[in-house]
């Protein structure tokens, strides 16, 4: 039954006029879901990472600006945000100051190209549902365009029966047969769109990728000179883990080998959750904040014939993500960190908290639209200096999940938060205007906090 799911879904992907890399890698890992292979980590074959090289320890010197030159920096902008019930690109919510994350992302590289001198395009890689609105967003920047695309678009994939691994079929929405192979496209995208030899072609090497939501992934010079003096093909900027990056992916070495890899929850067998968990053994945390060199990324893809071999993830959904009685499927993805454990020689830098400021929730929303961070002129969300590299800890309660409950409940803005350790809403709470919150506060709903109200831990 799975070698006609196979045939089925290939004729399905040429179809849609999907590039025949992507093709060949879909079918490179279905080969091995139909095998038993589970893309599961066990911890026995794994080692903690004690330490690694440090962005502290950096020459703080100017950069040769034939280097800056030869870099490109390329966001990922293809979530719709759907968890915070939003149905268009994330990356057009405001965060700051009335400023997009594409707005900011836009200004970044801009300052960067004024203060360097150096092309610095930007490259956006967008899902098939977040193109014509970003660029529509970002008709306004006529400078922004260098001398390559704005963008290239991720490719799509069908999702499978997870009763047969057939591609499923839905035409109630049929867009809804198919899902993005994950961050991890990256890598086929670039090539399949003809982007990568175009970069080759003009002269790029090293490329900074981040998503566009981590708005403290600027792009920092130094580590651009320790990466091409490095000589390494691939590196990832990984951060100290605490309590709050418990179920994001962490750096490990292989028991046998001891190359670096990366390990994402859903990689993990069950035995071993609670080894994953464990911050004080695995110590370091993905950001997410890679880099590149393309000369070696083109290389390995032609010897691997397009498919570049990243370790596979198998997600259990249901065909309709809001309807959890729809068929289960499942959606084969891959993640683009996890080309640690792909390149020989790949290596990895531990850098600041303040290089990952991401928005995953609208408890990390309120943090950026507090007073706690400033938008610089260059585009840089800047942390307080009373905070001490320390951002406030918000944790809202599900009545705030969607955007559109969580402006409600804040409708003259965030409140002061630059002198909170932590803020804990507990049901339905609406702030006034001018609310300040000091110390540790724990607010219970459901109450209106009036305006200019003081709440003291």
């Amino acid at each position: 039954m799975s070698e006609d799911g196979l045939r089925r879904s290939l004729d399905k992907m040429r179809r849609e006029g999907l590039a025949d890399a992507a093709v060949a890698t879909f079918e490179s890992y279905y080969r091995q879901l139909e095998a038993g292979e589970t893309g599961l980590m066990p911890e026995t074959e794994l080692e903690p990472v004690d330490s690694l090289d440090d962005f502290d320890d950096l020459p703080d010197e100017a950069v040769d600006r034939d280097l800056l030159d030869r870099a490109v920096v390329v966001k990922l902008n293809g979530g719709l945000g759907t968890s915070m019930g939003m149905t268009g690109p994330k990356s057009l919510l405001e965060v700051s100051d009335g400023k997009t994350f594409l707005d900011v992302t836009a200004r970044q590289v801009l300052a960067l190209r004024e203060a360097t001198g150096a092309r610095l395009p930007l490259l956006l890689m967008h899902s098939f549902a977040t193109r014509d609105a970003s660029l529509d967003a970002l008709g306004d920047y006529d400078d922004l365009e260098a001398d390559l695309p704005l963008d290239f678009v991720q490719n799509r994939e069908p999702k499978l029966l997870a009763e047969d691994l057939t591609p499923v079929e839905w035409p109630a929405d049929p867009a809804l047969e198919w899902c993005p192979p994950g961050h991890g496209d990256l890598y086929t995208a670039l090539q399949s769109s003809g982007v990568l030899e175009r970069l080759l072609d003009e002269g790029y090497r090293y490329a900074f990728v981040s998503n566009v939501d981590n708005l403290g992934a600027t792009f920092e010079p130094r580590i651009l000179a320790w990466f091409a003096g490095s000589g390494a093909p691939f590196a990832m900027e990984a951060a100290d883990r605490t309590t709050a990056d418990r179920k994001g992916g962490h750096l490990a070495r292989r028991a046998e080998g001891g190359g670096l890899v990366l390990r994402e929850i859903a990689q993990t067998p069950d035995d071993d959750v609670d080894a994953f968990q464990d911050t004080e053994r695995h110590r370091f945390f993905n950001t997410n904040n890679l880099w590149v060199d393309l000369e070696a990324l083109a290389r390995v893809l032609e010897e691997r014939g397009d498919v570049l071999g990243l370790p596979m993830i198998v997600n259990a959904k249901t065909v309709d993500p809001g309807d959890k009685a729809s068929p289960e499927v499942i959606q084969i993805e891959t993640a683009m960190g996890s080309a640690l454990g792909v390149f020989e020689g790949a290596t990895a830098l531990r850098v600041p908290r303040e290089r990952f400021v991401a928005v995953k929730a609208t408890s990390d929303l309120l943090v950026l639209r507090s007073d706690a961070y400033t938008l610089a002129d260059d585009g840089r969300l800047v942390l307080d200096a009373s905070r001490e590299g320390v951002a406030p800890l918000v944790e809202l309660d599900d009545a705030y999940k969607l955007i559109r409950d969580f402006d409600e409940r804040f409708p003259a803005g965030a409140p002061s938060l630059v002198g909170a350790q932590a803020l804990t809403v507990e049901g339905d709470v609406t702030f006034g205007r001018d609310v300040v919150v000091r110390g540790s506060v724990v607010v219970q709903g459901p109450r209106e906090v009036a305006d200019g109200e003081v709440l003291e831990g």
